[in-house]
């Protein structure tokens, strides 16, 4: 095994493990300040390591390191703890898993070599996700079994009873694409969404397929058991569904692997309807094509992107401490933007009095695109965040109505039509 290929085999998995576990404190700092700021209030801002606070950031990584220390408590009546034990587990590394197989970026090609950049180099794409993503109800049933309480047996039979509703209609929707791109390896369907419809126009799913980005975003709420389809939980109805006798580090995984999969639907959502890694008008080969000018642009927006970033944090103060006086916050981030922009302008400068070779240019367009999925990953995640906090949960009935009534209908239709337009025109 040479060493560009373990290089490359090591950066991916930094990358899934940056994209998913990585990035759970991230959100879960993201989901607190959204909160605050939709309820008009400031959200977790006290928290700091010698005065320094990160904008609340810190809050996250304090609250995690607490689940780790916390006293592991089990209630006498538990009686399958082996099963106990394991139900996070099986939730938090199915959710994990189901990452494993998002491009982050196109093929790389480096000499004569040809890298697939994504966690697994494998080829099973959309239905590796839908396996493993299925396979963490498992743990939600067994956890609310095992625990023997009524509430945590509720919770679980509902997590049972929804995840037959949805899932029939994110299945069927995903084969409307999968008739639609011809393939089920997601480079593939990302890169014919690099495609331009009527000459400008890109082919992303959500244009091509936007029912079916429908039926798969609501599903995909309800697949990560996020409001408004979090009843296998249902605080206000029964405490905290089938995670209501866990503590600690086993409440913990349930926790985390809530965010990993939120990330993982997100990363998919992307995948399939928004482009990927791809920019708009920019598939791989224009990037290839036009890399001098592309990064001469970068030069030039990215100081004014910065420096509008920066002012919109003063202004609005975004970042709580910035009247800090012992320790002023915003100026800190500041000169942290400003390091960025000369560390990136730097380089690319070097490369482009240095020249540029075939393998540099496609190393750097790897780049580009691995930065583009990380944008469009954050942004996704933000509706998440922003749906959660905006709407009320589904009743019981409500969520069975809307699965099988509604969206099983229309992605049963969806697939008839699409296949009718994908015979008719030839392609």
């Amino acid at each position: 095994m040479n060493t560009v290929l373990v290089a490359v085999i090591v950066i991916n998995i930094i990358l899934a493990l940056l994209f998913s576990l990585g990035a759970a404190p991230i959100l879960v700092w993201v989901e607190r300040r959204v909160a605050g700021f939709i309820q008009d209030r400031l959200g977790p801002n006290r928290c700091n390591i010698n005065g320094f606070r990160l904008g609340g950031l810190i809050q996250s990584f304090a609250d995690m390191l607490k689940l780790v220390f916390k006293e592991d408590f089990k209630a006498k009546a538990i009686k399958e703890k082996f099963v106990f034990t394991l139900a996070p587990v099986i939730v938090f590394v199915s959710a994990f898993l189901s990452y494993m197989v998002m491009p982050f970026a196109d093929n790389l090609v480096i000499g004569s070599q040809t890298f697939i950049m994504q966690g697994l180099p494998i080829n099973l794409g959309a239905l590796w996700f839908l396996a493993f993503a299925g396979l963490s109800i498992y743990g939600i049933i067994l956890g609310g079994w095992s625990s023997n309480n009524k509430y945590s047996l509720l919770g679980s039979i509902r997590a049972g009873a929804q995840v037959i509703s949805y899932e029939a209609s994110m299945t069927l929707a995903l084969v409307s694409l999968l008739v639609t791109y011809g393939s089920i390896n997601l480079v593939d369907m990302v890169n014919f969404q690099s495609k331009l419809l009527f000459g400008f126009i890109p082919a992303w799913g959500i244009v091509i397929q936007p029912l079916a980005a429908v039926i798969f975003i609501v599903t995909a709420f309800a697949e990560a058991n996020r409001t408004p389809f979090d009843i296998a939980e249902g605080e206000s109805e029964i405490v905290g569904g089938y995670h209501t006798e866990y503590s600690a580090m086993k409440f913990g995984l349930f926790f985390v692997g809530e965010y990993v999969a939120m990330s993982a639907s997100s990363a998919l959502i992307v995948t399939l309807f928004f482009g990927g890694y791809n920019l708009p008008w920019l598939g791989t080969d224009t990037l290839k094509e036009n890399f001098h000018t592309i990064m001469l642009a970068i030069i030039v927006i990215l100081p004014l992107l910065s420096l509008l970033f920066g002012r919109w944090i003063i202004k609005n103060n975004v970042w709580p401490s910035r009247d800090d006086k012992r320790n002023n916050e915003s100026k800190w981030l500041i000169r942290v933007l400003i390091l960025i922009n000369i560390i990136v302008i730097g380089i690319l400068g070097c490369f482009l009095i240095n020249g540029i070779t075939e393998t540099t240019t496609n190393i750097a367009v790897a780049i580009i695109q691995i930065a583009t999925f990380a944008i469009k990953l954050l942004l996704m995640n933000f509706v998440f965040v922003w749906v959660r906090w905006t709407l009320p949960r589904f009743r019981y009935d409500q969520l069975q109505n809307l699965g099988w009534k509604i969206l099983l209908p229309l992605s049963i239709a969806n697939i008839f039509l699409t296949a009718l337009v994908v015979v008719g025109l030839g392609v």
